[in-house]
């Protein structure tokens, strides 16, 4: 289970995301080795040994990068799990790359100004589905943990 933010070529113009047009047309992000190579300028520690699927791997927070099978990117998607620089790093990303993304919680663009109510009330249900599980499994998936480190289901 996931923190998802869902990155591409949005309208610079439009406020939230329903001004987006519905016959807009993203631009390409251009090729996925190009893509990488410039989060790499920022992020020098994400793993891309599977191109299509990049991890950083940091304490208290995980980003997976999921960068699609395609060459040429249209646009990616981050899995956010933990918690602590989380939502810092992604703004610091977005920021670098000179993108948007929309933040999957709440269906608005990302900012750093609600990433924290939105990521605050994802973590709530995470906890929740994880104590659902714990309490109709006995115990629960000795993998998960419920600290806010990466690798909760």
């Amino acid at each position: 289970m996931s923190w998802d933010i869902s990155i591409m070529d949005f309208p610079k113009d439009v406020h939230n995301v329903a001004e987006i047009p519905d016959d807009y047309q993203p631009a390409l992000l251009g090729a996925r080795g190009e893509l990488i190579a410039r989060i790499h300028e920022l992020l020098p520690d994400v793993n891309f040994a599977d191109p299509s699927w990049g991890l950083l791997d940091k304490p208290g927070f995980s980003i997976e990068f999921n960068m699609g099978v395609e060459e040429v990117c249209s646009s990616f998607m981050l899995h956010v799990r933990g918690g602590g620089e989380a939502m810092a790093t992604v703004a610091s990303l977005l920021r670098h790359l000179q993108l948007r993304g929309i933040d999957c919680q709440s269906g608005d663009f990302f900012s750093i100004q609600s990433a924290q109510r939105s990521f605050d009330e994802w973590q709530a249900y995470r906890d929740r589905v994880i104590d659902q599980r714990s309490q109709t499994d006995g115990g629960g998936d000795p993998n998960c943990q419920r600290s806010g480190q990466p690798h909760a289901p």
